[in-house]
């Protein structure tokens, strides 16, 4: 489910295009998924539809997705994280229960210092 913060820090479409970006790199959006149409995703999120078709542009220069006419924007195949990865995260993420995003981070950039 994507969502859109208007008085979040992000602009409206870097957020359609991360949670997208999310999607599709944790598996949730399998290979070959098809996106909402640029229109469809607009209206439900309450914004132009200029805003959706800039995630989308961003998502296809990434390669994450292909558009065509015939078949609409559909997820590129391989871009999901391997799951020993995808694993490995909801892991830390269940260890990390009462820790704040940002200090989450901040384990995994000082572990990373170590590796």
């Amino acid at each position: 489910m994507i969502t859109v913060d208007p008085s979040g820090p992000l602009a409206p479409f870097e957020q359609i295009r991360s949670q997208l970006a999310d999607g599709i790199r944790s598996g949730e959006l399998a290979d070959g998924h098809r996106l909402p149409s640029i229109r469809q995703l607009a209206g439900d999120l309450r914004v132009a539809a200029g805003t959706v078709a800039k995630a989308y542009a961003l998502l296809e220069e990434e390669g994450l997705v292909e558009t065509s006419r015939a078949r609409g924007t559909r997820v590129r195949a391989g871009h999901a994280y391997p799951q020993a990865v995808r694993a490995a995260a909801q892991a830390f993420v269940a260890a990390s229960a009462g820790l704040s995003l940002d200090e989450a981070l901040g384990a995994v950039r000082a572990a990373w210092h170590t590796v």
